[in-house]
């Protein structure tokens, strides 16, 4: 079933029957291209941009080191980025400190056995940042023809586009970094595009590149501050709208030509979630210098309709059913009524989450930093968890949910010696 079937269907089933409006039902993801299958997860937080895996699944709910694994593949090196899919192939984004390489790592769907892997920088390592960090932490894109892939790389963001055989087509400076805590930003395609986000103390840009030649379309300046966000785009209040939070603001951009559609005040200095949205809001969260989720009109009016000082500074939410849903960092998980801002209940979770929640079905499914994933119902009535897993030491890489699988980049520690795997998970049945 094609991509664009399945999200009018996945539309239709959550919010037909709850008496949202037209308006708010009228949000898609930004166009692209070619049209996904609903077992392919192209790019980060999904085909939708918004964390939700295709309502027709049968993920496992419950896992182990040994059970419901299908198959485990090593990774070299360190990343955070999360896998995407394609077709029958998995690609993933690595750093390795003792060779000193970025390289894009592609791995076979039905059996994890590694297909390829390409070297895209060598040398040129920037060893500053957050020590939780790494050189790896965006997450690749796919048009279904190439990838396209961020790397902060000799103090500069790169963007390159390779083939689904790992060639190298294009590279792009897009401009120079300074490094805060680190790099983190993954790209977005649009129509013939791909537009990538580099904000820094010095030199901060939005740009976005042809995806066949890599030429810069357009390209606007930001604000001299650090940042970490990812650019989404969805098409409200009748247009296609890229949204950037952060550098004190939060902006609206016309996707093919760079300009401003609206700007204000409001969002904090340092964010690192992806914003989702009801069709009516986008919400914005951010963790420096100040706590905070709002939700702001995406009419163009800046007005913020409601706003809180709770701390979602990592990991980004989901929306369904005009509820918001939330895990805080400190591991507590949240809900509340999008539309006017009331706190519906409070679940307590468990350590420390840096990885954003996927939701499938009537569940979501989180990890915190230590590898325990917890799965709570999507109940806007009260927090329900049916679910707590453990794989791995050490996990901060978002899970990807397609096909009725998992995926999950997780780390072990054993003795002194870390080691990242690619988890494949699934029911027996599937074997």
């Amino acid at each position: 079933m094609k991509h664009n079937i399945v999200f009018t269907l996945f539309t239709l089933t959550i919010y037909g029957a709850t008496g949202i409006d037209a308006a708010e039902r009228s949000f898609r993801p930004e166009t692209a291209a070619k049209e996904f299958a609903s077992t392919d997860w192209p790019w980060w937080r999904g085909p939708n941009r918004d964390g939700i895996a295709s309502p027709d699944q049968d993920p496992p709910l419950k896992w182990s080191d040994t059970d419901n694994v299908l198959w485990k593949s090593p990774v070299p090196g360190r990343g955070y980025g999360s896998p995407i899919l394609f077709g029958n192939k998995i690609f993933l984004a690595t750093a390795d400190v003792e060779r000193e390489t970025q390289s894009v790592l592609c791995f076979d769907r039905e059996t994890g056995k590694e297909l390829w892997q390409t070297d895209v920088h060598k040398g040129g390592f920037t060893k500053k940042g957050n020590t939780k960090s790494t050189l790896a932490n965006g997450t690749p894109a796919c048009d279904g023809e190439r990838l396209f892939v961020n790397f902060l790389n000799s103090d500069a963001i790169f963007t390159t586009a390779l083939d689904l055989n790992g060639n190298k087509i294009w590279q792009k400076r897009i401009t120079d970094f300074a490094v805060h805590q680190g790099f983190s930003s993954s790209p977005a395609l649009y129509d013939s595009l791909v537009i990538v986000t580099a904000d820094s103390r010095e030199n901060g840009a939005v740009a976005a590149l042809d995806r066949k030649s890599g030429e810069v379309v357009w390209q606007n300046s930001r604000p001299k501050l650090p940042n970490y966000t990812s650019p989404i785009i969805f098409n409200v209040a009748g247009k296609d709208q890229v949204f950037l939070q952060g550098c004190d603001v939060v902006t609206s951009l016309d996707p093919l030509t760079g300009k401003t559609n609206w700007e204000m005040k409001g969002s904090t200095e340092e964010c690192v979630t992806s914003t989702v949205t009801d069709g009516k809001h986008i919400f914005t969260t951010g963790g420096y210098p100040r706590n905070h989720i709002a939700a702001i009109n995406v009419d163009g009016s800046k007005k913020v309709e409601w706003e809180n000082g709770v701390r979602v500074y990592v990991p980004s939410m989901l929306l369904r059913d005009g509820y918001l849903y939330a895990t805080l960092d400190a591991g507590v998980a949240m809900c509340w009524n999008s539309h006017t801002g009331k706190e519906l209940w409070k679940g307590r979770l468990g350590g420390t989450i840096s990885s954003s929640p996927v939701m499938v079905g009537e569940h979501i499914l989180v990890t915190n930093e230590e590898g325990t994933t917890y799965i709570f119902k999507t109940s806007p009535n009260e927090f329900i968890q049916v679910g707590e897993n453990q794989l791995g030491t050490e996990a901060f890489a978002t899970p990807t949910i397609c096909g009725s699988r998992i995926y999950h980049r997780v780390a072990v520690q054993q003795n002194d010696k870390r080691q990242e795997f690619l988890y494949c998970l699934g029911k027996s049945s599937q074997k």
